[in-house]
């Protein structure tokens, strides 16, 4: 029976009083707290951020989708946003696929850049 269990550790000898304690711990531990710092808290700052800038949208506000599409905000509901993508073009689409907000000017010189 020696071949799955040593046959000091069997009979409770010297090599089971050597069972880890703390020290055993602190190597788990530091890995956690070292992936919570580097993975989890930076994840949870931006989904705050989000939340707060999807909250705060108003008319007039330039935005970019998770799609891509640049436009201005034409009106904003609680589930849903109005987006002018062009003059008299709107789509409207769920409040959280919007991604970022862009500069005020940048739906202009980019619908300028478009009609040349």
């Amino acid at each position: 029976m020696s071949f799955f269990i040593s046959d000091a550790l069997a009979e409770g000898g010297a090599a089971a009083a050597q069972q880890p304690g703390l020290e055993g711990m602190l190597f788990p531990l530091a890995i956690l707290a070292f992936f919570y710092i580097l993975f989890l808290r930076p994840q949870a700052k931006r989904a705050k951020e989000k939340k707060q800038m999807v909250e705060n949208l108003a008319k007039g506000i330039e935005v970019v989708t998770s799609g891509g599409i640049l436009g201005r905000v034409a009106d904003v509901d609680d589930n849903f946003v109005k987006i002018e993508i062009s003059e008299n073009t709107f789509i409207q689409v769920q409040r959280h696929n919007i991604e970022s907000l862009m500069p005020k000017g940048t739906f202009k010189a980019m619908h300028k850049k478009a009609a040349q």
